[in-house]
């Protein structure tokens, strides 16, 4: 696995299982143990773009729910809940490192209008210009397609495409792709590079988990979008946010995607 070093531009995906417990409500020492590292890198001068899950579990579990809810419309007020508050947790955990942080709340459609991809890139790259760190998330509210079924996996690729970074890094709530599923398989092994995504490789993926919507089947999809436009890809357990040091550095954390021409372990 490549060493990062000197200043480069990262994208980090997290998602709804890292940032709330088992209860549904925010896992707030976790989210900020995140929040102090990914100011750290930006001390250090990396360029960090957070692409966050967690509006519909955090607004779900605001609104009283003990479980996740089943209507798409009852998913999308939910969205529109929780994200006030998460945006709101972010700017102030952020604030306390004396970090700026901004929203860009996008869809996909965003992504293949050229005129309107063209007006986020502009976006994105003046404020990493400002030093602000961006956090974007799906409009939930107005687009239901990555609600119902990707948890932002493949946005944050695209966003990694978009801005032309030099590694996605996507934490979930597993340690990474495995040859079997460790769920229900205590001898599964973890997979911990991947050259080529093949057929097999997706044959691997895994359903969605219970308080995520995309299981690793979309991880995959996002990180071969991401690796054929020649960004490498981690898919690593969010448990201990600190372990980003330890990608950065070219140990062996989760499962490395190599970029097309990089078959570097």
């Amino acid at each position: 696995m490549t060493k990062f070093e000197g200043k480069k531009r990262i994208v980090v995906k997290v998602g709804t299982s890292t940032l709330t417990h088992s209860t549904g409500k925010t896992n707030i020492a976790r989210m900020a143990k995140l929040v102090s590292v990914l100011s750290d890198l930006k001390n250090a001068g990396h360029e960090i773009v957070l692409v966050s899950s967690g509006a519909v579990g955090i607004g779900a579990a605001k609104l009283g729910y003990s479980f996740k809810p089943n209507e798409t419309k009852e998913l999308q007020a939910s969205a529109a809940i929780g994200q006030c508050e998460l945006m709101f947790l972010y700017d102030k955990l952020f604030s306390e490192y004396n970090v700026v942080v901004s929203q860009l709340l996008f869809t996909a459609d965003t992504l293949e209008n050229d005129e309107q991809k063209g007006h986020l890139l502009d976006t994105f790259n003046q404020l990493l210009e400002y030093d602000v760190l961006p956090i974007a998330n799906e409009n939930d509210s107005v687009y239901v397609e990555e609600l119902l079924n990707g948890d932002n996996d493949c946005l944050s690729a695209r966003v990694a495409v978009l801005i032309n970074a030099d590694i996605l890094i996507m934490l979930t709530d597993t340690d990474g792709l495995h040859d079997d599923n460790p769920s229900k398989n205590k001898d599964a092994k973890l997979i911990s590079n991947v050259d080529d995504i093949s057929e097999d490789i997706f044959a691997l993926a895994g359903g969605a988990g219970e308080k995520g919507t995309g299981g690793f089947l979309t991880k995959i999809k996002a990180a071969k979008i991401a690796t054929d436009a020649g960004i490498p890809v981690v898919v690593m357990n969010g448990d201990k946010p600190t372990s980003i040091y330890k990608v950065l550095n070219g140990e062996s954390i989760g499962t490395y995607f190599s970029a097309k021409g990089d078959n570097k372990c």
